[in-house]
């Protein structure tokens, strides 16, 4: 008779409308695969539109969850519930992050595929971006680990494929290797870190290896500490975590434009919501663990990042694309410092929220930022941050736009928006009693300060004899359109964003 109600906890639910977001994403890469075989060379183009309308009615999706919090794929039974899949404040946050930043991408890469048609099969390449665009949408509802796992490799995958999707470049080449060995590597390390979390607590469920943890005892109890320090290992590859953060320099110079900007803003959100999922809702019971580890990293990977991006040559090949990955990495440590800072904070939940604040800011300004890189790089192939050099005087729009992207990402006005979510980072750790990284943020801080102003500077001094005229494509102007727009309203109401920084998501 006990067979009956241990059958029955085994069923689950399937909401549908809370799955949807990745789910269409899903569908709509399949609907691209097949139509390629069918459709003639001429009309691949429309293979594009068909992907940009599939993201944005992914993102729609995410209107009708707005209501309240909802749960899928769950166990019932012996009082206990546990669900795959949440669709919770977090949840949405990060999708709409991830996927509006695979819409924007997907409009710069409509006018790079068309620049590049020979080399860059269209069918592929749209498959490709969609199926990690729902591999990311899916990883920020995971609430247990297989599934997370799952969505990392999905979202991981497909990106490798698009780093050295171009036939016959070697760099495209030198860096799908590259990303596609530390990724792997971050992998295996996450995989062998959970399979002793798995060990020790007997369950893959976010909520319940948070409650059984702490009870772990005896040899099990080493056990779980080699787990928990073997996944932070592995999260950290994925988040570009210096010292993991080898792979980004090459292998953003190496990708495709587009594909660099989507893994410069999606990838890293995949990577820091997995953190978040694992630290603050699986881990919270060894805060005293990853608290101070990630305070370490934070310091160490936004202080090399800005270095890097500080010794950048304006006339070597590839700089400006050099410049803003090494400027992302240094991002990356400002975004560690409040999962850090959660480790520390009596409720480690609201202390999150100031990532997911700083993410969206970054998000939206560093599009816009690979969105002016992709209108130069057309006329200027090697795009050096010397061919930056009298934008005003050819694309005086472009050029602004640039400025307040730069002005942003540094933190300094009209970019409103860079200073509110850098002084809510700040905030978090001198909040948390970290002092101590509050001021090495603030040295870093000044160091960026000088790189952002050097490129500003640069767009509005007298360009070198005759200034190129660089015409953009309408999916170009659209995503110029969309991050300035974006960026100017969250500058003009930042309570938009900084909301996330004083509730908890969860």
């Amino acid at each position: 008779m006990s067979a009956q109600p241990l059958a029955e906890s085994l069923v689950q639910s399937v909401d549908w409308l809370a799955v949807a977001p990745p789910a269409i994403a899903a569908a709509v890469g399949l609907v691209v695969l097949v139509a390629d075989l069918f459709l003639p060379e001429a009309r691949k183009p429309v293979l594009g539109w068909v992907s940009v309308a599939g993201l944005a009615a992914a993102a729609l999706m995410l209107l009708p969850l707005l209501d309240g919090d909802r749960s899928t794929f769950c166990l019932t039974g012996a009082g206990t519930r546990a669900c795959s899949y949440t669709a919770d404040h977090f949840t949405l946050v990060i999708q709409f992050l991830v996927l509006g930043g695979a819409l924007l991408a997907a409009l710069l890469s409509v006018t790079n595929l068309s620049d590049d048609q020979r080399r860059v099969p269209p069918g592929e390449f749209w498959f490709l971006l969609l199926s990690s665009a729902a591999g990311a949408a899916l990883l920020p509802a995971s609430r247990d680990l297989a599934t997370l796992i799952v969505a990392l490799e999905v979202a991981s995958l497909p990106a490798f494929a698009l780093v050295g999707i171009r036939h016959g470049d070697e760099r495209s080449s030198e860096a799908a290797l590259k990303f596609f060995l530390s990724s792997v590597t971050a992998t295996a390390v996450s995989l062998m870190g959970i399979s002793f979390v798995y060990a020790s607590t007997g369950t893959l469920y976010l909520t319940q290896v948070a409650q059984r943890l702490p009870h772990v005892g005896g040899q099990l109890h080493t056990l779980a500490q080699a787990g928990v320090v073997l996944t932070l290992i592995g999260f950290a590859f994925k988040t570009a975590a210096v010292p993991f953060h080898f792979w980004v320099p090459d292998t953003y110079v190496g990708a495709p434009l587009p594909v660099a900007a989507y893994l410069s803003v999606v990838g890293k959100a995949v990577g820091f919501s997995g953190l978040i999922l694992v630290t603050v809702v699986a881990l919270p019971s060894y805060a005293d663990v990853w608290g101070p580890a990630l305070a370490a990293l934070a310091a160490l990977t936004m202080t090399v990042g800005n270095v890097g991006a500080l010794r950048q040559q304006a006339t070597r090949a590839y700089s400006a694309v050099r410049l803003l990955a090494w400027s992302s990495v240094g991002q990356a440590g400002y975004l560690l410092v409040p999962i850090a800072a959660a480790g520390y904070a009596k409720d480690p939940q609201k202390a999150i929220g100031s990532t997911v604040a700083y993410a969206l800011m970054y998000g939206a300004v560093n599009l816009g930022a690979f969105a002016v890189a992709a209108v130069v790089g057309r006329s200027r192939a090697v795009n050096r941050i010397a061919d930056y050099r009298g934008l005003y005087a050819s694309n005086p729009l472009t050029a602004l736009l640039l400025a307040f992207f730069l002005l942003c990402l540094a933190g300094l006005p009209p970019g409103v928006i860079g200073l509110f979510a850098k002084v809510t980072v700040f905030s978090s750790a001198v909040d948390a009693g970290l002092g101590w990284l509050a001021v090495v943020m603030a040295v870093n801080v000044v160091i960026a300060l000088f790189y952002y102003l050097q490129w500003t500077a640069l767009l509005f001094r007298a360009p070198e004899g005759e200034p190129a005229r660089h015409h953009v494509p309408a999916p170009l102007t659209a995503a110029l359109a969309l991050t300035g727009v974006l960026g100017v309203a969250l500058s003009g109401a930042p309570q938009l964003v900084l909301r996330f920084a004083a509730t908890g998501l969860f």
